[in-house]
């Protein structure tokens, strides 16, 4: 870390992401670094802090768009009551839409398994009628 904030290098090595990634995020307006007189990126404890909500917030399924408009409610209100009102908002929907989706993967399952029998039993079937013609 330099004294005035943090490298890519640094955010790189502690949130396991790669450096292209961090520039993405910087392109579409997520973080802001300053530019050293050598054009380097020094990113702030704010640049850090966002990064870890970006993650967290991929990590939990949320859109780019989303967390771009959850760090966009937090500018508008710092006391941040906005931004935990549509991140609740937001967490239910992902919530639902989990569960939407186990139940299609369980029914999926069910119809899974009862092909496997199927065809194990159809499968059990065949051998035995081979055995039969041989005799």
């Amino acid at each position: 870390m330099l004294q005035g904030g943090y490298t890519i290098s640094d955010l790189v090595r502690e949130f396991g992401v790669t450096a292209r990634t961090i520039r993405y995020y910087e392109e579409i307006g997520l973080l802001k670094p300053h530019r050293t007189a050598g054009q380097q990126r020094i990113y702030s404890r704010r640049d850090r802090a966002r990064l870890k909500l970006i993650l967290r917030g991929k990590l939990l399924g949320f859109s780019l768009q989303e967390i771009a408009e959850l760090i966009q409610l937090y500018e508008i209100d710092p006391t941040a009551r906005r931004q935990y009102e549509e991140g609740l908002k937001l967490a239910h929907k992902h919530l639902a839409e989990i569960r939407r989706r186990i139940e299609e993967l369980k029914h999926l399952e069910e119809d899974l398994v009862e092909a496997i029998q199927q065809t194990e039993a159809e499968y059990q079937k065949l051998i035995a009628d081979e055995g039969h013609q041989k005799h």
